[in-house]
């Protein structure tokens, strides 16, 4: 409604004058049948009865709706039969967009709301305007769910990230065989890596252990006496522990911006993803040098003193 008004105010036409006023009443509506809720009473008469006033809310905005949508489609086409100027096209493509959104979000409205379906999760858009974002649901306390895409790292050792996957449709267990084998190909000389449970499959075991000289892949579920042989060993325990320093590059990188990116666009999104990956490892290289400095500073300080006592 805002383009098309704002597309008719630049041509001097009155056509789309009252759009605000029309845009209010859409959301009068909207809010009136988001603040409805369903009964709690335990008599099914009243339950029935709320349940037909919120259908009869929801029918009247999806009506208003539908009207809307019409308009905007009839006057675009009037603009184009009329002799459109071609400059005005990028605006009705984006605004095709939407109305294909809005009539999605119609259908799936009529069908949730009026005849109870239940829309299956692949069916939903969490984002108009960032289309690839994805409903994540990590099970940290406090946080119900997230918008956006989850991001898989590997670090070495010394905390430096040696590769990053942006997980778009995917899950843990999907990765795992390509990811390592892609950041095997970056460096040659990566032997061992330790994984969490969300990774395990009964295919990415023995294809892991052909990939890397050392896997450390705890089994999901009740373990065999193998398995229990297996993830009992010291070698397996103490790699095993030394797993969670991942968890603390996690955090570092949402304490240093990763936690929201401000970018719009899936590929300024993956280039912000990038560029948070390489603040980081800078961030690491620094400490060290850091690290470094202050050690030579403490040793020569500690020199300078030998040598005034054994100048004394």
């Amino acid at each position: 409604m805002e383009l098309i008004a704002s597309v008719y105010s630049d041509l001097n036409m009155t056509v789309w004058r009252q759009s605000k006023s029309m845009l209010q009443k859409m959301k009068k509506t909207l809010r009136k049948f988001q603040k409805m809720k369903h009964s709690n009473s335990k008599d099914e008469a009243k339950k029935q009865k709320r349940i037909d006033e919120i259908k009869e809310v929801c029918k009247s905005f999806m009506y208003q709706s539908e009207t809307l949508v019409n308009r905007v489609l009839s006057d675009m086409a009037n603009l184009r039969n009329n002799g459109m100027d071609p400059m005005l096209e990028p605006v009705f493509v984006l605004i095709t967009k939407y109305i294909e959104h809005a009539e999605r979000q119609l259908d799936q409205i009529n069908r949730r709301i009026i005849n109870g379906e239940k829309i299956p999760h692949d069916e939903k858009v969490f984002s108009i305007f960032e289309e690839y974002t994805e409903w994540l649901v990590k099970g940290k306390a406090g946080i119900q769910q997230e918008l956006g895409l989850n991001v898989c790292i590997i670090e070495d050792q010394f905390g430096f990230i040696l590769n990053h996957r942006i997980m778009k449709k995917e899950v843990d267990k999907s990765i795992a065989v390509p990811f390592t084998t892609e950041t095997k190909e970056l460096f040659s000389n990566l032997k061992s890596c330790s994984y969490d449970k969300g990774f395990w499959t009964t295919k990415n075991q023995p294809a892991l252990t052909e990939a890397l000289d050392k896997v450390i892949l705890p089994k999901k579920g009740k373990l065999s006496r193998t398995d229990k042989e297996r993830e009992s060993t010291e070698e397996f325990s103490k790699a095993r522990k030394q797993h969670s320093a991942v968890e603390s590059g996690i955090n570092a990188l949402e304490n240093h911006g990763l936690d929201r990116c401000p970018d719009c666009g899936e590929k300024a999104f993956e280039r912000y993803i990038s560029l948070a990956v390489l603040a980081r490892n800078l961030q690491i290289l620094g400490n060290l040098v850091q690290q470094k400095e202050l050690a030579r500073k403490k040793r020569s300080k500690k020199m300078k003193y030998i040598k005034r006592k054994l100048a004394a």
